[in-house]
């Protein structure tokens, strides 16, 4: 196992799961006024439109592992797909109504501060079956996170023609709504900052599991005409090539779920440390790993040598934790009506510039993906390049 370090460097432990430590009160003058910030998502730069649908899902064979008063374990994933055309459809939320309440009151984006945005996929769109079944890709959250929080490189990868179903894994996220307005919080058991804590073991395991059943589920819902998949979205998942990736927590949930045995052609961690058997088993399959701009989660070097497919590890210089969410596009966006110092802000997510951060990371997560799905070539992944001053081969070529 790593060290207490790599333990809070790969979760960002704060005193409220899911609120990162940045800014200042804001400053104002008696009686000034500033309206809230509304913030934007950056566009994604593929052909296809955008559709989305949320789903919601019952494990009646597992107790809910985190609330014993649950009796079925209960999760919301939504699945983002290349759409048909969708005029005179709405875009969906960044997160529903009622979580996006919770989510404002128990962080710095307060609704006084700040707008939440629309995202760029219109809600209930049909699917765009010209290009038959496409590969599937799962997204799993940070600690204390929520399936909303790396939308940008969601919508990026779908965009190009992936079908991403991202993940809440309830109690453990900040917060999830299921259908009806009900609201379920964080509730997992105080942590400490040891990496064999029990309760970060046990959540990575309840995450496999979580993963296992989304994935058994969809393939039970393609297969079958009980309980079908929305807009016909079954027709045009192709589960036979399904890979995985996740920042933070969700990162070494990927790497978990393929040393488990679910079927993942390949997986992604972003700047997430990793836990359990996992380290010393290591790994078949192709596996990325792609960090902030620090050495400090002793779990990488531990399993590099156990990486025996295609591996690579890269850092982007300027990142921090939380470079690899969306608060690295909102947070600029609202650093001044904060009260945020430059200082501040690159504290939080770096110096590097917000807008190159979220290009470099959806440029390389999806040639990523590309070359290990479609098969296609990836020159940016076989070595250090001009194009991409930022990023840094620390192990993997050659």
């Amino acid at each position: 196992m790593t060290t207490g370090t790599g333990l809070a460097a790969g979760l960002a432990l704060t005193a409220a799961p899911g609120t990162p430590a940045v800014a200042a009160s804001p400053r104002r003058a008696p009686g000034d006024f500033q309206p809230p910030v509304r913030l934007g998502l950056p566009s994604p730069s593929g052909p296809h439109t955008l559709g989305t649908v949320p789903l919601q899902l019952s494990d009646r064979s597992r107790r809910d592992p985190w609330v014993a008063a649950r009796p079925v374990r209960e999760l919301m994933v939504q699945l983002w797909y290349p759409a048909r055309t969708a005029v005179g459809l709405t875009r969906a939320p960044w997160m529903t109504g009622q979580a996006a309440k919770v989510f404002q009151r128990t962080g710095y984006l307060l609704p006084e501060y700040a707008t939440l945005p629309d995202t760029h996929a219109r809600t209930g769109a049909a699917p765009n079956t010209r290009g038959g079944r496409r590969p599937v890709i799962l997204y799993s959250h940070g600690h204390g996170q929520h399936r909303s929080s790396s939308t940008a490189l969601v919508e990026e990868l779908v965009s190009h023609g992936y079908i991403v179903v991202t993940i809440d894994h309830t109690y453990d996220a900040g917060q999830v709504e299921f259908p009806g307005g009900r609201v379920e919080k964080y509730a997992m058991p105080p942590l400490t900052a040891e990496d064999d804590d029990p309760v970060i073991l046990k959540a990575v395991d309840v995450r496999v599991a979580d993963t296992r059943f989304v994935l058994e589920e969809l393939s039970r819902r393609v297969r079958g005409r009980r309980d079908p998949l929305p807009h016909g979205l079954g027709d045009i998942l192709d589960l036979s090539r399904t890979a995985m990736f996740g920042h933070s927590l969700g990162g070494a949930t990927a790497a978990s779920a393929m040393a488990a045995g679910i079927p993942l052609v390949a997986g992604a961690n972003l700047d997430g440390s990793l836990f359990g058997p996992v380290v010393a088993k290591g790994l078949r399959k192709p596996f990325l790993l792609m960090s902030e701009d620090a050495d400090n989660k002793p779990s990488w070097p531990e399993i590099w040598p156990r990486l025996r497919g295609w591996r690579r590890h890269l850092r982007l210089t300027g990142t921090r934790h939380f470079s690899y969410t969306d608060y690295e596009t909102f947070m600029p966006q609202v650093a001044a009506r904060l009260g945020a110092t430059d200082e501040q802000l690159a504290e939080f997510i770096g110096p590097l510039d917000g807008t190159r951060a979220i290009d470099v990371q959806r440029r390389f997560l999806l040639a990523y993906f590309d070359l290990h799905l479609r098969g296609h070539r990836a020159p940016i992944l076989e070595g250090p390049s001009p194009r991409f001053p930022e990023v840094r081969f620390i192990g993997g070529v050659g």
